[in-house]
């Protein structure tokens, strides 16, 4: 049975007290301290309208290792196209709100509640949630965010307007995170999408002792924001 959340306080339950699906606890708020809270202790949010806020912390997790990360040379003629343009924190808003609006596949409704989207628009304000932006031309075709925690990166949800856009986006973003010396990306949940990038599974105590080491490194917000040289030959090197 999952654990009920003390109003009065931010304490979460050990991670090793949530059930065989990874559900920890059940409850507290959407407070801006209660969630960093909970993503340095390997806990995220995730449930849907009309049920009550719901905490998880699988085990096994998943997630991509930076030495396991696969660039899908596929990639490669699109990028030399040049189609696309990447940049970083340049619209978290639009992002969140497209991957909100996104239908997929044997999911109905959203779980990005107006409440979550409330919340992590705040906490992209205070500098622990960020977005991916692909532009073609002026126009946002596609993207992704999600949360820093020293140099671990959790990400959220992703979106395409056009064909290969949300990939371009995640290349690029691990480019970016791989420069910067990250940790690990979390996935949270099996995807056959970022298992072709690499992610795998990981027993919920490894992932916690990665999440350790990457809380005591700072990130670099200002170097993440700028980018780099996101051309195919930089990328793919």
């Amino acid at each position: 049975m999952a654990y009920r959340l003390n109003p009065n306080t931010l304490d979460f339950p050990p991670v090793q007290y949530a059930d065989e699906d990874g559900l920890l606890a059940v409850g507290g708020d959407l407070s801006e301290e209660r969630i960093i809270k909970a993503y340095s202790n390997g806990i995220f949010p995730w449930y849907s309208d009309y049920s009550p806020i719901l905490w998880w912390s699988p085990d096994p997790r998943f997630v991509i290792l930076p030495q396991n990360f696969k660039f899908a040379k596929s990639l490669r003629p699109i990028l030399r196209k040049q189609e696309f343009r990447v940049t970083f924190n340049q619209a978290f808003e639009r992002v969140m709100q497209h991957c909100k609006m996104t239908n997929r596949p044997n999911q109905h409704g959203t779980w990005i509640t107006s409440e979550m989207q409330e919340a992590f628009i705040n906490l992209h304000y205070e500098g622990f949630a960020h977005s991916v932006e692909v532009w073609k031309e002026d126009k946002l075709v596609g993207g992704l965010y999600g949360e820093i925690v020293g140099t671990c990166f959790f990400g959220e949800s992703m979106f395409a307007l056009e064909d290969n856009a949300s990939k371009v986006g995640f290349v690029v973003l691990m480019k970016n995170l791989l420069e910067n010396n990250f940790e690990m990306i979390d996935c949270q949940v099996y995807t056959e999408h970022l298992a072709r990038f690499g992610a795998d599974m990981i027993p919920r105590a490894a992932f916690i002792e990665q999440l350790e080491k990457g809380k005591e490194k700072r990130f670099d917000k200002e170097k993440f924001e700028k980018g780099f040289d996101d051309s195919p030959d930089f990328i793919f090197a």
